[in-house]
């Protein structure tokens, strides 16, 4: 430090001293910002429900509690969980990932990695949670609570790109996983994939099948969400890019198709269907 600079500081820290406290209280609480709150108290809301970082959320009702979960990437902890009664207030109640592995790698920030874009399901008085490691593969971890502490992350499914997993219990009590493919790491995306997935969800027991190929009409396809209604198996899936895509609908009648398929979320204005 020079002369002159050293001297400044000393001029501004005196100047600090001089100025009164309440003037100085005054000007730090109306640099405080208020908190967002969506509900008007009236039966109404504002958007954004949640003015925050919250990316890829997920959901799932149980009873009358929703709970939601995040991605996280490499901030620990991470798997943000929240409750909300209404679907509009929304409280943080937990994180479900406490340490990344391995601490050689996740020890120190790793910008774009980590935890990507969960699923949370609940079956058989159980919670899960499947999630990427686009690195990696696919890990899950389970609670009977969603408010305590969750199950050590478990590989489910080793390999890299691999992203966007949800899992789906059958009727018979066969269970699926839904995924993605990131071509920053597979060098392939616009594909979703399903396995067959042990009962208790802790390991992959088959191939994979593609069942559905989005290079044609929809393109980088990924996000899937698996659903079973009245007979029908169902995969909602984002479309087109963040910035410019759109939503798809992919229904049939056979878990590994073929798949119809309906866009019904646009960007701007969406046509009738």
């Amino acid at each position: 430090m020079n002369i002159l600079s050293g001297a400044l500081i000393g001029r501004f820290c005196l100047l600090l001293l001089c100025v009164p406290i309440t003037t100085m209280s005054r000007c730090y609480a109306q640099s405080i910002s208020s908190v967002w709150v969506a509900d008007d108290g009236e039966g109404n809301y504002q958007n954004p429900v949640l003015h925050a970082d919250y990316s890829d959320p997920d959901a799932i009702r149980v009873g009358k509690a929703y709970y939601m979960v995040a991605s996280s990437f490499h901030c620990m902890p991470g798997l943000p969980i929240l409750k909300s009664r209404d679907l509009v207030n929304w409280r943080l109640v937990n994180h479900a990932v406490r340490r990344l592995l391995p601490d050689t790698v996740y020890n120190f920030p790793r910008h774009g990695k980590g935890i990507w874009a969960p699923a949370i399901r609940y079956h058989y008085i159980q919670y899960f949670i499947f999630y990427p490691d686009p690195d990696y593969g696919i890990f899950m971890i389970k609670a009977r609570d969603p408010e305590k502490k969750w199950s050590v992350p478990k590989l489910v499914l080793e390999g890299k790109g691999i992203i966007d997993p949800c899992p789906l219990w059958d009727d018979n009590g066969q269970a699926y996983l839904a995924v993605a493919w990131a071509a920053s790491r597979a060098g392939v995306n616009s594909l979703l994939t399903i396995y067959p997935l042990s009962k208790d969800g802790s390991k992959i027991t088959g191939e994979g099948q593609h069942v559905y190929d989005g290079h044609r009409s929809n393109h980088t396809i990924e996000g899937p969400k698996l659903y079973k209604r009245n007979g029908y198996y169902y995969i909602f899936a984002p479309a087109g890019g963040v910035s410019t895509g759109w939503q798809e609908i992919l229904r049939s009648k056979n878990i590994y198709g073929p798949y119809e398929q309906k866009k019904f979320l646009e960007q701007g204005k969406t046509r009738n269907i």
